[in-house]
């Protein structure tokens, strides 16, 4: 990253989900089972696409990148968590807790344009079937593939770099399970009024931005299927989207939970994230994507 450390802090104290002393073994148990769940989960999805050639099609080779994605998204918190809960330390790295940051936001973003990209691709196979093949062709998903990770890192970097060129010059108690911008913010020394503007346009207008691109696809693929005459040709068609459509309710409630309510709540905001990050896939979208 090569993030200048202008304070004092070397490292911080992660104190975990708030109000659950007492109970880390039993936390330990329930969140490494959601972890390798979720990993084992993903590498089936991955292995299933791979081996399949009938499934080498765009939407099958951009889900096969959301499964990449979503394996690394819980490693951003969950190894460090398992660590302290089953009683290791709780101290994390400055530069640590700089990569969370940077990497929780990076493959967040990314899963955020790789879900509009997934709904353009739904919109072109639904309402411009003839052409399909032309306009999703092999460089144009590489091209959108690619792009939706460069975008990410823009993102996650000009968030990073904002939220750690503020001084931290202790206490060094992170209030939460991993490293992110809302408890980091509490820890620095100086005015972070025009940070919490930024991240708020940042992480709001960005997911919004995307979801009002998504509503935009599925109006003109609901209005495609409508005029289908054959119930079971409507049927099919809306089949190949429910998947999807769940996978974005799933990932855009946490996200305006979080991030865009006026009052945060640790306790409330360390569970949904957590619910989040390890089970959101493939527990629950992984029997819905078949």
């Amino acid at each position: 990253m090569g993030m200048q450390n202008l304070s004092g802090v070397t490292e911080f104290i992660l104190l975990g989900i708030p109000h659950t002393e007492g109970l880390e073994a039993m936390l330990f148990a329930l969140f490494l089972s959601f972890y390798i769940f979720t990993l084992t989960g993903n590498l089936l999805i991955l292995l299933a696409i791979v081996s399949s050639t009938q499934l080498h099609t765009p939407m099958y080779f951009f889900l096969c990148k959301l499964s990449v994605c979503d394996i690394f998204f819980p490693s951003v918190s969950s190894p460090k968590m398992l660590f302290y809960l089953s009683g290791n330390s709780r101290a994390i790295s400055y530069a640590g807790c700089v990569s969370q940051v940077f990497f929780y936001h990076f493959l967040g973003c990314t899963e955020c344009f790789l879900y509009t990209v997934m709904a353009y691709d739904r919109f072109v196979a639904i309402c411009h079937p003839l052409r399909y093949i032309v306009i999703m062709s092999h460089k144009a998903c590489a091209i959108l593939a690619t792009g939706t990770s460069v975008f990410g890192c823009i993102h996650a970097t000009f968030l990073t770099t904002l939220t750690f060129q503020l001084p931290y010059c202790g206490p060094s108690e992170v209030d939460y399970y991993f490293c992110d911008i809302p408890v980091m913010l509490k820890l620095a020394c100086g005015d972070t009024s025009s940070l919490e503007m930024v991240g708020f346009i940042s992480v709001g207008l960005m997911p919004l931005s995307c979801l009002f691109l998504i509503l935009t696809s599925y109006s003109c693929i609901v209005g495609s299927i409508l005029q289908i005459r054959s119930a079971e040709g409507r049927r099919r068609a809306f089949s190949t989207c429910s998947a999807h459509l769940t996978a974005i309710l799933l990932f855009y409630m946490p996200v305006v939970f979080i991030y865009l309510r006026p009052t945060p709540s640790p306790l409330l905001d360390a569970t949904v994230q957590n619910i989040w990050s390890n089970i959101r896939t493939p527990s629950v979208t992984q029997m819905l994507n078949p």
